[in-house]
């Protein structure tokens, strides 16, 4: 059931978004010029002074744009015409691989560092020069060496969600409590074993965490990526959409990105609190 805290939040946001909507309607609206007063109005209508717009698009020209667009979105009609469904799927597969592949490397090379100090030590000069840089300043020479926009986008990805993850697996390793790594040695629990029994599901909620916070970076950059190399994608998308001034279409893929965004973050906070122990 609902609770009225839940409630009264939503309320709330829906009053946002009206005010925001109305607001914006304002904004948008063609304006009078005064250069019709005491003249001629027609002379000054046929000159573009009777009234002059501002050049936004207004929230009905965006609704026309979503209406048009998830009425159907996996049409295809060609390279350069295809449905936002298609789109976003497309986005939504090279983010998928990307992050998986640096998964497949953060989480092992993350547990094994957050395990020994020294390790820790060793890698950290590394991680500190790699992290800051800018996953689009790769794109250059991803593109020069792998020869495929694809495949490099793929590599962006990869190189953007890698560090999230292995920092935040290194620290909720090294964070779990010593108490409990110490009954484990009492024991005689076999290193393999202590690893997935007692380490693991201490570090769960910190490591999911970081798969959190690298899957939002990836979505991010894939958009920004895509502009780039063109062809198939969200961001390729909203940069041809651009590119024929249909700033309404701008402004509606720009919102399907907030979407996804906000479902993918959602999906990953769900399984944060699946491996959170409550007492």
């Amino acid at each position: 059931m609902v609770s009225k805290f839940t409630l009264k939040a939503a309320f709330i946001s829906l009053m946002m978004l009206l005010v925001f909507l109305g607001a914006w309607h304002l904004a948008t609206q063609p304006k009078e010029s005064t250069a019709a007063i005491g003249g001629d109005a027609e002379y000054a209508a046929l000159m573009g002074k009777g009234e002059q717009k501002t050049g936004f698009p207004t929230p009905a020209m965006v609704g026309q744009s979503f209406v048009t667009y998830l009425s159907d979105p996996f049409y295809d009609k060609g390279p350069n015409d295809k449905g936002i469904g298609i789109q976003i799927a497309y986005s939504l597969g090279r983010v998928a691989l990307g992050f998986l592949l640096a998964t497949l490397i953060a989480l092992p090379v993350g547990f094994v560092i957050g395990m020994s100090p020294l390790l820790y030590r060793a890698f950290d000069p590394f991680i500190q020069v790699l992290k800051p840089i800018s996953p689009l300043a790769w794109m250059p020479l991803a593109l020069y060496s792998l020869k495929d926009s694809d495949i490099s986008g793929i590599f962006v990805i990869f190189i953007c969600s890698i560090w999230p993850m292995l920092l935040n697996t290194a620290f909720g390793v090294a964070s779990v409590r010593r108490d409990w790594i110490n009954v484990a040695r009492t024991l005689e629990v076999n290193p393999l074993r202590k690893a997935f029994m007692v380490v693991l599901p201490a570090a769960a909620p910190t490591i999911l965490t970081g798969m959190r916070i690298s899957m939002g970076i990836a979505w991010l950059v894939i958009v920004a990526a895509e502009m780039l190399v063109g062809g198939t994608g969200i961001g390729y998308f909203v940069w041809n959409e651009w590119n024929n001034l249909a700033l309404p279409n701008v402004i509606f893929a720009v919102a399907m990105i907030g979407v996804v965004g906000m479902f993918l973050d959602l999906l990953f906070g769900w399984l944060q609190k699946l491996v959170t122990y409550r007492e």
